[in-house]
């Protein structure tokens, strides 16, 4: 065998088995492994503010539950959040989990609310 067939050989033993890993996983949701990471948070943060803003309401956010990320051109997080309505009622302090999804281009400083709503149990 020749210097170039060694090479290729080589090359191709070494690539292989990091592509056929990650696979799977292109497009596909990959779960969060850090809900708590500052990014995390202040896309939760961010999606509760712009469903805030389009519906006229008045969510607190609380903390992200669990989540999602899916690489598309750019992120989309699938995240559950935990919100208080702000109301002054008996049951006040109780949070809801709404299921959020987010869109970020951050070479572009560019976030997109997609979808907003009650998370299913």
């Amino acid at each position: 065998m020749n210097n170039k067939a060694i090479f290729l050989l080589f090359l191709s033993l070494v690539l292989l088995p990091l592509y056929a890993s990650a696979s799977p996983f292109v497009g596909g949701w990959r779960p969060l492994r850090n809900v708590s990471d500052p990014h995390v948070v202040e896309i939760g943060e961010f999606a509760v503010s712009e469903y805030n803003k389009q519906s006229k309401s008045g969510l607190k956010f609380v903390s992200v539950v669990s989540g999602d990320s899916q690489v598309v051109a750019g992120t989309n997080y699938r995240l559950i959040v935990a919100v208080n309505d702000g109301v002054k009622i008996a049951n006040a302090g109780a949070s809801k989990n709404y299921e959020a999804i987010v869109w970020e281009q951050p070479w572009l400083k560019s976030k997109n609310l997609t979808s907003f709503k009650p998370a299913m149990n």
